[in-house]
């Protein structure tokens, strides 16, 4: 009976082993896909880490030194500091689109001349629909927070068009950069109009921080438009280690076009990406842009339009224009 009894315990400990495998073998997608997106960070020069787990980690390492620990105590405080990192890992950002065909298509032609000469790296590109400039990032754990971060974004909007004074912040894109031989970008000309979107983006950072919304460490803000980021594919990070900047030297100085802050949506890092290329979009604030309407098909179709069930639901629509809580000039 006593060696029954060893044997039972013998299987339940290998099938809980089992399990933890089965468990971190699940776990590792949603990681790689944030790893990914965070390549498109406007912090992602520094480790991923740094951004949302500083906070729980230091805290764990401040209650590990006021009292004395056994191995076994060891053994769980760091099984607590992995559940920190991954409950503070970024899951939403707010997005500044990429909307103007000039830019999109620059864009492209460099990809392009980059896959001609190296064929692989067709992998790491992304797509037009993708193109956007972060502002900020965040973790939003529940329902609840996700509609907290859709209050602040509304809460934004004053006080972004109180920065603004109704003028509009032309972003001009030239040349080429990368982040460690590992991401490609395009730069943004450093003007005005770039200290004013950092000004835009600093301000954004406290309102969301107010309300409780965890949005990593405050780091000096660099904003760009990445196009290119061996993080896309395992595979290929395997084969490649670092981008050859000699593949886009031709680019180095090209200017790309201008985009016109016209939006800024709050988009998912995780959910289910819309037809376009574009980022699950759980909310926007629009900006009036002055003698100029406001199409409501360009807000809709980035954004919006994938949530309604009928193409022709203008009630939909309506009542979706009354969220924005803006006051434009639209037509269909």
């Amino acid at each position: 009976m006593l060696g029954y009894g060893l044997e039972n315990v013998h299987q339940k400990k290998i099938f809980k082993e089992n399990n933890k495998r089965t468990q971190q073998s699940k776990e590792a997608c949603p990681a790689d896909l944030v790893e990914s997106l965070m390549a498109e960070m406007p912090f992602v020069d520094t480790d991923i880490e740094d951004e949302f787990v500083i906070h729980a980690t230091s805290e764990i390492n401040t209650k590990n030194k006021r009292k004395r620990t056994t191995g076994k105590e060891t053994e769980d405080s760091g099984e607590r500091k992995k559940k920190k990192k991954k409950q503070y890992q970024p899951n939403y950002f707010i997005s500044l689109p990429i909307t103007n065909p000039e830019i999109t298509e620059s864009v492209q032609a460099v990809q392009d001349a980059i896959i001609q000469k190296d064929q692989r790296l067709s992998k790491a590109m992304v797509r037009s629909g993708s193109l956007h400039v972060t502002m900020l990032v965040m973790h939003l754990s529940n329902e609840e927070e996700i509609s907290i971060a859709v209050g602040a974004l509304s809460d934004s909007k004053d006080f972004v068009e109180d920065l603004l004074k109704g003028k509009k912040v032309n972003l001009s894109f030239q040349g080429i950069d990368h982040f460690r031989n590992e991401v490609g970008f395009v730069k943004l000309a450093e003007n005005d109009h770039t200290t004013k979107l950092t000004e835009i983006a600093e301000t954004m950072r406290k309102i969301f921080q107010e309300k409780g919304i965890l949005t990593g460490e405050e780091r000096a803000f660099k904003p760009h438009l990445t196009f290119m980021k061996l993080s896309k594919s395992t595979q290929l990070r395997k084969q490649v280690k670092k981008i050859d900047s000699s593949l886009y030297e031709d680019f180095k100085r090209h200017y790309f076009g201008d985009e016109i802050l016209h939006r800024l949506d709050l988009c998912s890092m995780l959910k289910k990406k819309q037809p376009n290329g574009y980022y699950y979009c759980e909310s926007s604030i629009v900006f009036e842009r002055k003698n100029k309407t406001c199409n409501i098909r360009e807000i809709f179709q980035d954004c919006y339009y994938p949530n309604l069930l009928n193409r022709n639901d203008f009630t939909g629509i309506f009542f979706h224009v009354d969220s924005l809580k803006g006051k434009h000039c639209l037509h269909a």
